[in-house]
């Protein structure tokens, strides 16, 4: 999970507090009037003055600088156009798999011709990385290696950080989670050994490390932090984390495909009076933190809000798009039915007129998972990278019907009407004159 420190770069945090960024798994920070604090992190190196952004390679979606968000929005953009029976072009797909590194890893981008740096490798991008080449298909030693990496880099209290050796956060591990159920792998199987061999924790329970329970306020249970606090250990409701770890929760992975459907909204945590567990029940994470998502949802006019320090609170369109997909993969697409709409609406403005890669992908895999049409957005993502080898008749398409025909069916019932009618009146003329017909 990145936050402005890790980063070290003021046009991404810019970004953030215009309120409009899709790119690698960001935390909002939250405001100090929720009684939480934001993650401790190393100061940030000073920008530099003179070096220019790297030029976008070919293959390559998006035109900004790919530094820090390049392999997030390919993944991202690979896995929505599969989904949409696009077949990319081979540059595309080439430039995500040469992005991966010796041991499995993925960094957020790594120029032509330079070396990998372990230090540089990421949870958030090696877990996109792992399930677009599984949407796509025809990769599965690449993805084999992404999951051992992840392996390799668990905490032992079963959650991910953001770079290998870090305490973990509600958001790198939710899309750790993601990319094992992408996989194939069992969450529930993968744990790294403690200290004196000593079993860890599972990535279910990496999860339920972050989730608030029973002990926390009634309208606060089932959501998610980024990390405890520091110093106390407590939880507090990060709305990013929540949305991101809640896809993770629910048992799913991008794309969004499911058709289940429950016959009632998320249930809320139950919690007994004088006995409430201090870990959510992995059985229980998914609907508690659909039935958080909702009221939230709902309290805010149909999308969550993006809280930064000393920033007026925004629209988070990335964490109203999380929310959705994890309410629609929990069987509860009624719930996220009024954010999807809200999305669209604000579909101009969130993809910067189809110009932001990360989002135009993340808003059309929304869509597909509502099964709404689709064909708008997957041209407007198509056009962001390189020509696609094919591009078959989407699931998601609604078919138009051409006018003419229908105009046509419509004055052929109107002319046969009046013709009976013509028919009738003439028949009933002739009567009156001539009795005997």
């Amino acid at each position: 999970m990145l936050n402005a420190a890790r980063l070290g770069a003021a046009a991404l945090s810019a970004a953030l507090l215009a309120g409009v960024a899709a790119g690698p798994a960001l935390a909002d920070s939250p405001s100090p009037s929720d009684g939480s604090a934001t993650p401790a992190a190393p100061a940030a190196p000073a920008a530099p003055t003179t070096s220019a952004a790297p030029a976008v390679p070919d293959g390559l979606y998006g035109k900004s600088d790919p530094t820090y968000d390049g392999v997030w929005r390919q993944s991202l953009a690979l896995t929505a156009l599969s989904a949409a029976k696009v077949t990319p072009a081979d540059s595309a797909v080439a430039w995500l798999t040469g992005q991966q590194c010796e041991d499995g890893g993925w960094p957020s981008y790594r120029a032509a011709g330079a070396a990998c740096d372990a230090k540089t490798e990421d949870s958030n991008a090696t877990a996109v990385a792992i399930q677009a080449l599984v949407a796509l298909g025809g990769h599965q030693p690449a993805v084999d290696k992404g999951v051992q990496w992840l392996k390799a880099n668990q905490n032992a209290d079963g959650s991910w950080p953001y770079n290998p050796g870090s305490p973990g956060d509600a958001n790198s591990t939710g899309l750790a989670v993601n990319a094992l159920f992408a996989a194939r792998t069992d969450p529930a199987s993968v744990a790294k050994a403690g200290s004196g061999g000593a079993a860890g924790k599972n990535a279910f329970d990496g999860l339920a490390h972050f989730q608030l329970g029973c002990t926390a306020p009634a309208d606060q249970r089932g959501a998610f932090a980024f990390q405890p606090d520091p110093a106390a250990g407590t939880l507090a409701p990060n709305t990013l984390a929540t949305a991101q770890a809640a896809l993770a929760a629910a048992g799913g992975h991008l794309p969004v495909t499911t058709s289940v459907r429950a016959e009632s909204t998320p249930k809320p945590l139950a919690c007994a009076d004088g006995s409430a567990p201090t870990a959510v029940p992995h059985a229980e994470a998914g609907e508690a933190v659909g039935a958080y998502l909702t009221a939230q949802l709902s309290a805010g006019g149909r999308h969550l809000t993006l809280t930064m320090p000393g920033a007026e609170p925004k629209p988070d369109y990335t964490a109203t798009a999380w929310a959705s997909l994890a309410l629609t993969q929990s069987g509860h697409p009624e719930q996220a039915s009024e954010a999807v709409d809200w999305l669209e609406g604000q579909g101009a403005t969130w993809t910067k007129n189809g110009t932001d890669a990360a989002a135009t992908a993340t808003l059309l895999m929304v869509a597909q998972a509502a099964h709404h049409d689709t064909a708008g957005l997957t041209d407007q993502l198509t056009a962001l990278g390189p020509a696609p080898k094919g591009h078959a008749a989407s699931a998601y398409a609604t078919p138009v019907k051409k006018k003419s025909d229908g105009f046509g069916q419509f004055w052929l019932i109107i002319v046969g009407l009046l013709v009976g009618i013509g028919g009738g009146l003439l028949l009933s003329l002739q009567r009156k004159r001539n009795p005997n017909l």
